[in-house]
Formats: C-alpha cells, structure tokens, sequence
C-alpha cells in the first residue's frame, strides 16, 4: 500500500526568482523555525547546474495519535533530500531514520505570466502491517501542513 501527495504552491514570482529561493540555505532556515522544529541541520550544495538540498530536522511528537506515537516516541527524526538537476525539476526522498517507510517523488516549477507554480509529487509508504495505511495518511497530512508552511514562508521571502 501507499498514499499519493500532490500539492501546488504558488509564488506571484518568475521561475528563476523561486529556484533562487529553493537554493538558499537562508530560506530553509526560515522554514525550519516556522515549522517549529526542535533542532534542524541544513546544507545546500551546487553540483553544476543542479543543487542538492539536505535538512535534518527534529520535531516534537506531541499530538500524534498515540498508535502512532508508539511507533516513533516522543520526537520524530526527518530527513529530507532534494537533487535539483536543473532548475526546473528536482527528487525528493523524505525519511525517517530507522523506521520502516519513506516519501518519494518530485517537485517542479513552471512558470505562466510570472507567476511560478511549484508541484510536488510524492508516495508516502509505510511498511507496518495493520497500521500501515493509518500511518501513511498520517505522514502525508504532516507532510501537507509543511508543504503549506513552506508556502507562505516562500511568498514572504519572495515580497521582500
């Protein structure tokens, strides 16, 4: 089994402008401290044309529905790894270290009017019989909220 994510975010910015912005370590930062992790580690890395993007973040297990709260304790460990191979178009692999399941897929940019729309397109797999497909829908709705922080976190960054 697994969960489909597709999410839009939109950026009133040109294509350029908000693969930029991905590429700033300054602005994963500022997610990080909105989502209100823990404790985060960001690196972004230019390989050639392309960037590689790794954030460790630690956030606070409170408010998990307690099936899955057992499974994780009381603080979740995410790794999430983006290769940009160009500006247009990256892989994302989100992890959790040491537990059975992870989120892949992609993200794009396309750009209509100078307004840039970013798409991501991830499978969240959970590999845990009978609780599997609960836990799936419960990544992939923590995965949403975040998505949508980074959002607004992005048209702030961008209107500066």
């Amino acid at each position: 089994m697994s969960k489909q994510l597709r999410q839009d975010l939109t950026y009133g910015a040109p294509l350029a402008a908000v693969a930029a912005m991905l590429a700033d370590p300054a602005f994963r930062e500022e997610v990080c401290e909105r989502q209100r992790v823990l404790r985060h580690d960001v690196r972004v890395d230019s390989t050639g044309e392309g960037v590689e993007v790794r954030i460790e973040q630690v956030q606070d297990a409170a408010g998990i529905p307690s099936f899955a709260k057992k499974l994780i304790g009381d603080e979740i460990t995410i790794v999430q790894e983006e290769r940009w191979a160009s500006p247009e178009a990256g892989d994302i692999t989100v992890t959790i270290p040491g537990k059975p399941g992870d989120m892949r897929g992609t993200a794009t940019l396309a750009e209509s009017g100078g307004v840039t729309t970013e798409t991501v397109d991830l499978t969240v797999k959970v590999s845990i019989p009978l609780v599997g497909g609960k836990v799936e829908g419960l990544v992939a709705d923590m995965l949403r909220k975040a998505l949508l922080v980074e959002n607004k976190v992005g048209r702030d960054y961008l209107s500066r």
